[in-house]
């Protein structure tokens, strides 16, 4: 038999009381998180989602009491009626470690099976074993943390956006698919046979229907769906903190968005962010960092040597820039003594894995040397050194190609791996960067044509509307992306709200009246009754989590993520279903049909 609460009623959580409530009567509830037994003396620490305090048994307990005490075990659900007294051995590592509950009515609620592994050793157990028992791995109070310090950064953003003016408004989680972006999650109808529903990648069109409504300013905290593939800061299921705002340009909105990332530091933080952020155009970006959401917290900064390079004798570098290509390089201090021949191995084959056919490289050692020393001079080695800004004692790595966007990303890609692996990046530092003209399109290998870089929606700038046909891979867009320590956490556009250059955006896509009708018809329909100048942004809420709580993954502030494959362990999802519900859904061929009928 197990007890029950009856003529008990908790009267605060167990990390709620301190020093100045010795004396008084109080109930706690919780886990058992540890039982400690010496005899004459017994204390079983108890654990809630706000912390611990310890329930201390001795030669006043009753024998009866002590007995149920004693056959406590890990992760027990206990009820104790206690006087809070003054520990005599002192924990200075609890907030509670001064105190102690002597009980004087204690009710085991619930009786557990031995744990697979230790609650308080979690972190340590491997992550299958963790998603498998996701509601022990909750227990840990690391992860009540995230998940109250996440509710906390939900609440700012209601109360900011509400004091702001803006409406919360839920839109549908059925909607239209239109493949333009990544795979749709689809849900097929049973009343509608052979149609399917999509699970919404955002609230896009829905939002911008509400500004031609005349609601202004909408806000709502969005679930959102997108089948692609998993990463640390990407899940097939995640939430936005989405708005838009109708009669603004991208002034109005970056300035209202700095506004609330200050009220939801100091909110939920207690830390203060200098504002306004600086900004960042893309193309510079990529020149620089060879992202387009750089880390600034730290330097080594990309540099195009191209002029130093060239007729050089190393036919890598020459016929890069002979296809019109380039040579650039960034520059790791002290490289001389951090990079062995075999770790500069390891980063020829890290490159090539971003698209780079090799890495070159210069060690400014006590002589200089290269890889590619029997091509060129030393004179010519050290201008190219003092091109990459080195100094002795560094090593300059560089890459040559044809296309500058390879150029450019794998260096990138290489500098952020250089900075993790030798820890340049400042730790509990926040920056903060804007990055804004975008490019309106990138060119599709796989589809052989021009796609929206961002959404067809998006706003060209007023100097790229004479060359949105003729010449799309040089369009810039009225874009930004809010990048937090070199991760996009927001971004959003101007959009067009005039209907004729929506329609030239559809036509420089490649899209057909038809499949825009198709597609798009009803907000297509929507522009020609009256739509404002209007634009948007949307929040990463998971990423936000995430980044100012300095944790490496989005599933440590999610209750129930999925896993590398995208299935949810603890439930084994996704599972296979009925026939019955299927035939429903007139998912089954007519041999099918007659089986599941019997």
């Amino acid at each position: 038999m197990i007890d029950t609460m009856k003529g008990l009623t908790r009267t605060g959580y167990c990390a709620d009381f301190n020093e100045q409530q010795v004396g008084r009567e109080v109930v706690v509830c919780g886990w058992a998180a540890k039982r400690r037994d010496l005899g004459s003396l017994l204390f079983i620490d108890l654990r809630d989602r706000s912390g611990i305090i310890q329930l201390a048994f001795d030669d006043a307990t009753p024998h009866e009491m002590m007995k149920k005490a004693q056959s406590i075990r890990s992760e027990f659900v206990l009820a104790a009626k206690g006087i809070l007294r003054l520990r005599q051995t002192v924990n200075k590592k609890l907030p509670t470690g001064h105190i102690e509950l002597a009980v004087t009515d204690l009710r085991i609620l619930a009786r557990a099976d031995t744990p697979p592994f230790e609650v308080a050793d979690a972190a340590s157990v491997r992550e299958e074993m963790l998603f498998h028992y996701r509601y022990l791995d909750l227990r840990r109070p690391e992860m009540q943390y995230n998940l109250l310090m996440r509710h906390r950064i939900v609440k700012a953003a209601h109360d900011f956006y509400d004091r702001n003016g803006f409406i919360e408004i839920e839109t549908p989680d059925l909607i239209k698919s239109t493949p333009e972006g990544a795979r749709d999650y689809l849900v097929p109808s049973r009343l509608h046979k052979g149609k399917f529903y999509a699970l919404p990648q955002s609230p896009q069109l829905y939002k911008q229907i509400l500004m031609l409504s005349g609601f202004d300013r909408y806000m709502q905290i969005a679930r959102c769906f997108r089948d692609e593939d998993l990463r640390a800061d990407r899940q097939p299921e995640f939430t936005q903190i989405d708005l838009e705002m109708s009669f603004v340009d991208e002034d109005d909105i970056m300035n209202i968005n700095e506004h609330f990332m200050r009220y939801v530091f100091r909110e939920v933080l207690h830390q203060e962010i200098e504002t306004p952020f600086a900004r960042m155009k893309y193309d510079d970006a990529m020149e620089r960092y060879g992202s387009d959401k750089p880390d600034v917290r730290f330097a080594m900064e990309l540099k195009n040597i191209s002029e130093a390079v060239k007729d050089c004798g190393f036919g890598v570098f020459e016929n890069a820039l002979k296809d019109g290509g380039s040579v650039r390089a960034i520059t790791l201090e002290e490289g001389v003594d951090r990079l062995s021949r075999k770790a500069l191995d390891r980063l020829v084959t890290f490159v090539k894995d971003y698209g780079a056919k090799g890495l070159a490289w210069v060690k400014l050692g006590d002589k200089i040397s290269s890889s590619f020393s029997k091509f060129v001079s030393e004179e010519r080695l050290y201008s190219i050194s003092a091109a990459a800004d080195a100094k002795p004692g560094d090593t300059v790595l560089i890459v040559a190609d044809a296309k500058n966007s390879v150029t450019c990303t794998a260096l990138g890609a290489l500098r952020l791996h250089l900075a993790k692996e030798f820890n340049l990046i400042p730790e509990k530092q926040f920056a903060f960067l804007w990055i804004t003209d975008f490019p309106v399109f990138e060119y599709s290998e796989e589809e052989g044509r021009y796609m929206a870089m961002h959404h067809p929606f998006t706003a060209p700038t007023d100097e790229s509307l004479p060359k949105l046909e003729s010449d799309p891979g040089n369009c810039y867009a009225r874009a930004y992306d809010m990048v937090l320590n070199g991760t996009e956490v927001g971004g959003g556009s101007i959009r067009i709200n005039d209907p004729e250059i929506q329609n030239r955006m559809f036509r420089a896509l490649g899209l057909s009246e038809e499949t825009v009708k198709q597609r798009f018809g009803f907000l297509v329909d929507a522009f020609h009754y009256g739509a404002p100048p209007h634009g948007g942004m949307a929040y990463g809420l998971d990423r936000l989590v995430m980044l100012m709580l300095h944790l490496p993954s989005i599933k440590e502030v999610i209750a129930f993520p999925k896993v590398q494959n995208a299935s949810e362990p603890m439930s084994g999802s996704p599972d296979i279903v009925d026939k019955k519900q299927l035939r429903d859904l007139h998912l089954l061929n007519d041999a099918e049909k007659e089986m599941a009928d019997k």
